[in-house]
């Protein structure tokens, strides 16, 4: 079933979710989540932006395996088209490396799009949708990617990265997507819909 997204603003975006019970059934939200990240052409989505405060989230970086027009294929990117995984009670381990700039999104938080630094190498602790333990590295787009989701279900999103220069030049960019004036081709929940 496809899910409204929930907009910048809401509460639940800011909250610092619950670990699910080991072994508990969450194959509905799993289905459920991965169809609407695809309903609306993301790469991750973590379960507050669906208007659940528990420790999971999705990612499938396939569109990232696309080389762009005229490029060859990178090696990264070729590792990026069978990433999809589901990442429950997560907890990154630790990060390393020089912090490196990348311009992101939010389903969230539509129409923004500015570079993040994040480190370029993560170690993550996480079950997956079968109650699996990984312990695992990742680098590069796919490190970027969890961390973006995790942020998410620690109650942080990307703008808390940007400086507050930043974040102030963008105050009423975000005040009109928390009303819901934003022009999206994907199903949302608003804070303070239009009249």
């Amino acid at each position: 079933m496809i899910l409204p997204i929930i907009s910048y603003g809401a509460s639940v975006l800011r909250k610092e979710c619950v670990e699910f019970q080991e072994g508990e059934s969450i194959d509905e939200l799993v289905a459920n989540m991965f169809e609407t990240m695809y309903a609306a052409s993301g790469v991750g989505l973590a379960a507050p932006q669906i208007g659940i405060s528990k420790r999971i989230f999705t990612v499938d970086a396939s569109p990232f395996a696309e080389p762009e027009e005229g490029q060859e294929m990178d090696p990264e990117l070729i590792e990026l088209k069978n990433f999809k995984k589901v990442f429950v009670n997560p907890i990154i381990e630790s990060e390393s490396g020089t912090p490196w700039s990348f311009s992101e999104g939010c389903l969230s938080i539509p129409g923004i799009r500015e570079e993040v630094d994040r480190k370029p190498i993560i170690k993550i602790s996480y079950y997956d949708e079968k109650w699996n333990f990984f312990e695992e590295t990742f680098e590069g787009i796919s490190a970027r990617i969890i961390q973006h989701e995790y942020d998410h279900i620690e109650g942080t999103l990307f703008t808390d990265h940007l400086t507050p220069l930043k974040r102030r030049l963008m105050k009423r960019k975000l005040d009109e997507i928390s009303k819901g004036k934003v022009d999206v081709n994907y199903k949302m929940k608003f804070l303070n819909p239009k009249k």
